[in-house]
């Protein structure tokens, strides 16, 4: 086959970027058609744009749906991408848009035929100058996190008709040659901004339809009899697979970045929703086998099942994986979980009862708010000398073990933020507190980085300066998209001085990384010890 070049993620080949296959586990067909699908998504966004429609849900909807198919880890499943390419052609269609410059291809083309065209619609890393691919690949990673952000929000009600013309306009933009550097520039931190709110939409849906997070300790141990194991991101799917599950005499675990679910008083207060299982989600393989019960992944973070539980996994939402189970919605909307529940009885699960200790999470926002006094009063006391934001996403390439041993070599005054799956390189870590303050407190999920925002806002408020002034230094991990997005909100509201790893982006061109370290600071992490040394010494 043909190659196909992707340098979307952290893991690519090289650090330059995967052509013989994806280091994510996607094939060259896999590959090939979420190339196609993305020129698709352009010529869709264009043509919404002349017709008027572009803050029209039905497209709207789908352009989030097509977009988070792209992201690292989501959907590796050929028919599935063939269908959505379908769609987003008829789509473009019906508005009046046709190919766009790229393949034509028959309505009801067969997936061998669409990766042939795909092979054609790969990333463009020269022309008409690698600056601006680097800038537009990086916009464009930017609206694939933006998009997962908005989808997740859509899925429980809440939506902005400017976020699904902000999507259409910037997919449009991408077919614009008329379009230079500062445009592309400008058009990289207009992501950031919008996907601040599509952040603020997902954390109003969450806490609407779930409550605030609360502070709760979730055990590692398990329980006696069947097993549900739910991965990925999603709360609406993980909420109604309890509610389906209530008295079935299942219990169900958390994995990877659905841990933070615990802290939400709307999905607690199910007793059979009962612990956590498993380190970050690059371990899946490893860990999996070990786990005697259905496995549900829910958004991205999938990779191939190994042999040995491959036949308990199933998939919801956009995640799609060839062979494995997708839950399908039923009459009144939500999914029919039946059958992870039916999998999960017949496997038996757990021979007995076990402990294995606990994890502490559910420091959102409103958490932290009612810590703010003591917080602000500590730091004026001299007993907090600094605040680290340490997390982000995880992964398998060396050098993450960085995260755990700055983390480790804080000095005790120290306060430690974290959000995403970064958490668990040390989360396991007893920290202590400081007058009864926690050392460590876990924001969330990466989908709650709207709660790290918020909280380094309010603390600039109550400090009466500015956020670059606080006693607070991001030390961000990155894998994916949803990283790129969040990446570029903070740069879009000025936050200066990150030190981000475990590597820089291989779409970022060299020019463009010295102008965001003229412009903004930001650097790549070093050593854990000299990295200390000069947060410390600022």
């Amino acid at each position: 086959e043909a190659p196909v070049f992707c340098w979307q993620c952290e893991q690519t080949k090289s650090g330059e970027g995967c052509v013989a296959g994806g280091a994510c586990g996607k094939t060259p067909e896999t590959a090939a058609l979420q190339d196609l699908l993305m020129h698709t998504l352009k010529g869709l966004g264009r043509a919404a744009i002349r017709a008027g429609k572009e803050g029209e849900a039905g497209t709207g909807r789908f352009v989030l749906k097509a977009l988070f198919a792209t992201l690292t880890n989501v959907d590796f499943d050929p028919d599935s991408l063939a269908s959505l390419i379908r769609e987003a052609a008829a789509r473009r269609g019906a508005l009046g848009g046709g190919a766009g410059g790229g393949p034509a291809f028959a309505p009801d083309a067969g997936t061998g035929t669409l990766a042939e065209a795909g092979r054609a619609c790969g990333v463009d890393r020269d022309a008409p100058s690698p600056v601006l691919a680097s800038l537009r690949e990086t916009a464009l990673y930017g609206l694939k996190g933006l998009a997962a952000y908005a989808w997740h929000a859509s899925a429980l009600g809440r939506e902005d008709p400017s976020l699904f013309a902000f999507a259409c306009g910037l997919l449009a933009k991408c077919l614009d040659s008329t379009l230079g550097v500062p445009d592309w520039l400008a058009l990289a931190l207009k992501t950031g901004e919008a996907n601040l709110a599509a952040m603020r939409l997902l954390d109003e849906a969450n806490t609407g339809a779930y409550g605030h997070p609360e502070p709760v300790s979730v055990p590692l141990g398990h329980r006696k009899g069947p097993a549900i194991l739910v991965s990925g991101h999603d709360l609406k799917d993980l909420a109604e697979l309890l509610e389906q599950s209530e008295g079935a005499g299942v219990t169900v675990y958390t994995h990877g970045e659905m841990l933070p679910a615990h802290g939400y008083p709307g999905l607690r207060r199910h007793a059979h929703l009962h612990g956590h299982f498993g380190t970050g989600w690059q371990n899946q393989r490893r860990e999996l086998p070990a786990f005697p019960g259905a496995v549900l992944f829910t958004s991205n973070c999938l990779q191939g099942p190994a042999p040995a539980y491959a036949g308990a996994v199933f998939t919801s939402g956009p995640a799609a994986w060839p062979g494995a189970p997708r839950i399908q919605a039923g009459p009144d909307g939500a999914g029919d979980f039946a059958p992870v529940i039916e999998k999960a009885l017949g496997l038996g699960g757990y021979p007995d009862d076990a402990g294995g200790g606990s994890l502490r999470t559910g420091f959102a926002r409103n958490a932290v708010a009612g810590l703010a006094g003591r917080l602000i009063g500590a730091v004026k006391d001299g007993l907090v000398g600094r605040f680290l934001l340490v997390g982000g996403c995880d992964g398998g390439r060396p050098g993450r073990g960085y995260y755990r041993e700055i983390v480790e070599k804080a000095p005790p005054d120290t306060v430690i933020l974290t959000l995403g799956c970064g958490k668990f390189r040390f989360n396991d870590l007893d920290l202590g507190d400081i007058g009864g303050i926690p050392r460590l407190l876990d924001l969330g999920q990466c989908n709650d980085a709207y709660s790290a925002v918020q909280i380094a806002l309010s603390l600039a408020e109550a400090f009466g300066t500015g956020v670059n002034e606080l006693p607070l230094r991001l030390v961000l991990s990155w894998y994916e998209q949803k990283a790129v997005a969040i990446l570029l909100t903070l740069l879009h509201l000025g936050v200066r001085n990150i030190l981000l790893g475990p590597s820089l982006p291989a779409f970022i061109h060299p020019e463009v990384l010295r102008t965001l370290v003229d412009g903004y600071g930001l650097a790549p992490i070093s050593s854990a010890e000299g990295d200390l040394e000069q947060i410390l010494a600022g």
